[in-house]
């Protein structure tokens, strides 16, 4: 299903009047760079997958120290990766019902160059701001 409109560069997005907020050719953008991002995560899922099913035999205590804690590091990585996939998927949702570059609690524009730096934010800055100070506050 090839599409006949191309997808816009970074550049040619933040160019884009702000009246054009969230048309056709910026979902477009951030469609493809969401799924850029889902293919990368799903590669390295798999990398961890295979490098985690080599026989890793290290008769030296302290090398078997070393090779546990890269794979406990390892393992780390790849559960802030999976969740980071899960906000993908939240975001492709987002772009299918409309809701995509907006806040989710006041409704605002999010704005390119957040979107542009982190693709599944679902805040304005402001928002965002006020929900980590809340958080450092009252521990929620």
């Amino acid at each position: 299903m090839a599409s006949k409109t191309k997808i816009p560069t970074e550049a040619e997005v933040l160019k884009m009047p702000k009246a054009d907020y969230m048309n056709a050719a910026q979902l477009k953008f951030f469609r493809e760079k969401l799924i850029e991002l889902q293919t990368q995560m799903r590669e390295n899922a798999g990398a961890t997958t295979e490098h985690l099913r080599e026989l890793s035999f290290a008769p030296d205590p302290a090398d078997r120290a070393t090779l546990e804690e890269e794979h406990a590091l390892e393992l780390r990585t790849r559960d802030r990766e999976r969740k980071l996939l899960k906000k993908i998927d939240q975001a492709l949702g987002r772009i299918d019902d409309g809701s995509y570059g907006y806040c989710e609690e006041t409704g605002e524009p999010i704005g390119l160059p957040r979107l542009i730096a982190r693709p599944t934010a679902t805040l304005t800055i402001e928002a965002q701001e006020r929900r980590e100070m809340k958080q450092k506050l009252y521990g929620e």
